[in-house]
């Protein structure tokens, strides 16, 4: 799809999006695994939950989402944004491991919380956790405390941990998570 609009009313499988190059698709209810995978332009826009794999790349291959806008009302699974080279993935529910896995620039913005290991393998991009994250991976540094983080032109109010990584890879990802929701990584602050 390179142009036009597409209104789904009830629930899709997988794959939808598939690279993408424009226009715009709405989902008012759930979708499959691999929303947007390989999208290249244009907004997804789902009313409901995902499945696994928003905006990645297929197996075996590293060449994810590029360019776009995936919104998710729900909830979305794993590997959020799976080898995503840029693009803006936006969830307002909760996410599951892995989200920005192989992460080389874009946005993935989550309201709600993450189940862990957010920027694994991560080399640049940003990663914004709104609620609760059980931990950072060790392979990240926090490197300040910010009011305020901007997603796209929209200016987030915190405060956010602000963590750099994954320093494994000599990544320079940004992961901001929630300081509020997350009183667990207080510890963090020693080294600031």
């Amino acid at each position: 799809m390179s142009t036009g609009r597409i209104i789904i009313e009830g629930d899709v499988g997988m794959h939808l999006g598939e690279e993408m190059k424009g226009g715009v698709i709405t989902v008012t209810g759930n979708a499959g695994s691999w929303v947007g995978g390989r999208m290249k332009g244009g907004t997804i826009e789902i009313k409901g939950d995902v499945g696994d794999y928003v905006g990645a790349a297929y197996r075996g291959s590293t060449k994810g989402m590029s360019g776009g806008t995936i919104i998710v009302h729900g909830n979305a699974g794993n590997e959020v944004g799976c080898f995503m080279r840029n693009g803006l993935i936006k969830v307002y529910g909760n996410i599951g491991q892995f989200a920005g896995i192989h992460m080389a620039k874009g946005t993935i913005f989550v309201q709600g919380s993450s189940e862990g290991r957010a920027g694994a393998q991560m080399r640049k991009g940003k990663i914004v956790v709104c609620s609760n994250i059980p931990s950072i991976l060790p392979t990240f540094t926090v490197e300040s405390i910010k009011p305020k983080v901007k997603i796209d032109e929209e200016k987030v109010t915190g405060p956010f941990y602000m963590f750099v990584g994954d320093r494994a890879e000599g990544g320079e990802g940004k992961l901001y998570v929630s300081q509020k929701q997350n009183q667990h990584l207080s510890f963090y602050e020693e080294y600031l």
